[in-house]
């Protein structure tokens, strides 16, 4: 009997992984990729002897599929998906093709920022609680490369708005959205509405028997919430109100109630991360951990000794005075100002690079109260010149990294801080964000 062939648009960490779990059940697999597939994942491939192609897209190959797996990067305006469409031929994404294949519970964390900082903190507290559990989506290994070599019994998930485009009777066993805010515009006709339905699929086929996580303080997702039916138990977090199911902040302390029995209470200096929005993480998180019945003692020391992601709000040095951090991952205006809040004043800020349609009026008062000198990093720098020239007296454009820290060493005084925190993609002058972050430190070290 003839394979069924599954073909995989996009060779990264999804698409492999999409590759190894789909050849490990029985389908003929094709990968295929527009453009140069990284060694790493070449040899993969060649190693478990997967047909693959870079630097097109044969039709011919392609249309031969019984299903389509597509990497979140690529939009649904790209002819090939057009045509795959036209030919309804079904197009997915990687976690909805892997959830088949196992029986594992899913968390599933979603928000235009903080995904990354909950969900590490997520895997941290269930991994420190004894959990048989994985970490996947967005982060790390694909979640499909998991399921087709390791047994897990949970995974924590960080999913975009990109994979749950792709989502279809995906399901995830506990749901959290962060935020919503104006990120990656481009991919949805320019309209905030449509960002937000697209986030608010990670809540689709969740039954009663489901948790919906939700922060109660957010206004986009309080605006989409009033024209979405959730059939999940909801559990929202605040800041600002009390919440009786769910968790709150009261005179610096978090409290979380899922079964009022068994409170926790936290003093918000107990926390390893700091700063407001990281509040919200990590109530997000804790709430997730009550939902499973973790023991408030686990809960409580875990949010105690976490160590954040690289790249967010890391601190890489302090030279003559000067904090020296490094918050390349903010590639979104929303990313900068929560990087901002969360600082000191007198800041010397490094921003810019490929700007996604942002809107920077969200920033103009934070860079008016904190920020003494913008140093730009990134080819075409108009746009922030014409956005803050009126807030801000010294404005500069610079071209790597090197010259961008030197410049900031020569504005900052004692007591400043130097931030990198972009607010824009980083691939005018960079491979990726972890590329510009390591040049920025890798500068800051040789001051």
């Amino acid at each position: 009997m003839e394979k069924q062939r599954i073909v995989i648009l996009g060779a990264g960490e999804s698409g492999v992984g999409a590759a190894m779990l789909a050849q490990k059940n029985g389908f003929e697999v094709f990968v295929s990729d527009f453009g140069a597939i990284p060694q790493r994942y070449k040899e993969k491939l060649q190693e478990l002897n997967i047909r693959f192609e870079e630097g097109q897209h044969t039709a011919e190959e392609i249309m031969k599929a019984v299903e389509v797996i597509k990497s979140p990067g690529i939009p649904e305006t790209a002819g090939i998906v057009k045509d795959l469409k036209r030919k309804k031929i079904p197009v997915i994404s990687e976690i909805e093709f892997a959830k088949r294949y196992t029986s594992a519970r899913t968390i599933c964390i979603t928000g235009s920022n903080g995904k990354t900082t909950t969900t590490l903190l997520t895997y941290h507290i269930l991994k420190r609680a004894g959990l048989n559990v994985g970490l996947a989506g967005n982060i790390g290994n694909s979640f499909a490369a998991q399921v087709a070599t390791a047994d897990f019994d949970w995974y924590v998930l960080e999913i975009s708005s990109f994979m749950l485009d792709d989502m279809y009777d995906f399901k995830a066993d506990v749901s959290v959205l962060l935020n919503i805010t104006p990120d990656h515009l481009d991919r949805y006709d320019y309209k905030l509405g449509n960002y937000a339905a697209s986030k608010m699929r990670i809540t689709r086929n969740q039954g009663p028997e489901d948790v919906f996580i939700y922060c109660a303080d957010d206004e986009e997702t309080l605006k989409i919430l009033k024209s979405t039916k959730v059939h999940a138990k909801t559990y929202p977090f605040s800041i600002r109100k009390k919440i009786e199911a769910g968790a709150y902040l009261e005179t610096n302390n978090i409290h979380i109630n899922i079964n009022l029995n068994d409170p926790l209470t936290m003093s918000i200096t107990e926390l390893a991360l700091q700063g407001k929005h990281n509040i919200y993480n990590s109530m997000a998180s804790g709430i997730v951990a009550k939902v499973l019945d973790i023991r408030n003692s686990t809960i409580r020391e875990s949010m105690g000794d976490f160590k954040n992601v690289e790249h967010r709000l890391e601190h890489v040095a302090k030279i003559s005075g000067v904090d020296y951090i490094n918050d390349s991952k903010a590639t979104n205006v929303n990313s900068t100002w929560y990087a901002l809040e969360s600082v000191s004043a007198d800041v010397i800020l490094i921003m810019g690079g490929v700007d996604k349609g942002n809107d920077y009026e969200m920033l103009k008062d934070m860079v008016k109260q904190k920020v003494r000198a913008i140093v730009c990093l990134g080819k075409d720098n108009k746009r922030i010149h014409e956005a803050f020239e009126d807030d801000v007296e010294i404005i500069v454009n610079t071209f790597s990294a090197h010259e961008a820290v030197q410049v900031a060493y020569h504005l900052a005084k004692k007591g400043n801080t130097v931030l990198l925190s972009p607010a824009c993609a980083s691939f005018d002058l960079f491979n990726n964000y972890e590329d510009r972050g390591n040049q920025f430190k890798a500068a800051v070290k040789e001051l």
